[in-house]
C-alpha cells in the first residue's frame, strides 16, 4: 500500500505551526483546515532583513490568518539576537550550518509558544520550500522537541500532495507578495 504524502498524526487536532511567510502558509493552512486541523499561525522571523522587508512578511502573514479566521501570534523581531545565534556562520553557504541553526532557534521558540499554549503539536512552513533541506528542519524540528518536553514536532515535507503547486495558486489568488530571498542578509547574495 502505498504511503499517503501528507500524514497527519492521529489525535492532532490544533497546532502550532510557524510560518515563516504567507505563501508558504497559505497551502498548509489550507489542508490542515480540510483535515481537522486548526491551526494557530506563530510568526517568529528574527532573522530577517532588513526590518522593513521582516514588516511586509509580517503583515501578510497576519493579514492570511485573519481572513481565515485564525488565531495569528507575533513571535516579536530581535535580529540582534538572531545575529548572536548564528556569529561566526556568516560565511556558511546555503543549506549550511547557520541554516540550521536559524531553524534551530526559531523551532525552539516555536515548541515554547506551543506548550505555553497547551499545544501538542508543532510544525513549520520552512518544509515546504525547496530551497530548504527538509534534513535540516527535521533534525532542528526534533532537537525543538526534546528542548520542550510535552510538544511533539510535526515532521512533514510540506512540498508533497500537491501542496507546492497549490501554494503557487494560492499566491495569486490572495495577491500575497512573494519575497526573492529566503531572509537574512546572508541568503540575499
Amino acid at each position: 500500500m502505498k504511503k499517503p504524502p501528507i500524514e497527519k498524526p492521529e489525535d492532532a487536532q490544533q497546532v502550532l505551526l510557524h510560518a515563516c511567510c504567507a505563501p508558504c502558509s497559505s497551502a498548509i493552512v489550507e489542508w490542515m483546515m480540510a483535515n481537522g486541523v486548526r491551526p494557530t499561525i506563530f510568526y517568529f522571523n528574527p532573522n530577517i532583513y532588513p526590518r522593513e522587508e521582516y514588516e511586509i512578511r509580517k503583515e501578510e502573514s497576519k493579514r492570511h490568518a485573519e481572513s481565515l479566521e485564525l488565531q495569528w501570534i507575533d513571535g516579536d523581531y530581535n535580529h540582534e539576537q538572531w545575529r548572536a545565534a548564528v556569529c561566526g556562520l556568516e560565511n556558511e553557504p546555503e543549506r549550511g550550518r547557520r541554516c540550521e541553526q536559524c531553524f534551530t532557534l526559531r523551532l525552539v521558540e516555536a515548541a515554547r509558544k506551543a506548550k505555553m499554549l497547551g499545544l501538542k503539536y508543532f510544525t513549520t512552513t520552512l518544509a515546504s520550500s525547496r530551497w530548504k533541506s527538509i534534513e535540516q528542519i527535521n533534525r532542528a524540528g526534533m532537537a525543538a522537541q526534546e528542548a520542550v518536553p510535552g510538544t511533539v514536532f510535526w515532521a512533514q515535507n510540506w512540498r508533497k500532495g500537491g501542496l507546492s503547486d497549490r501554494r503557487n495558486q494560492l499566491l495569486k489568488e490572495f495577491g500575497f507578495y512573494n519575497q526573492q530571498y529566503c531572509g537574512c542578509e546572508f541568503s540575499q547574495r
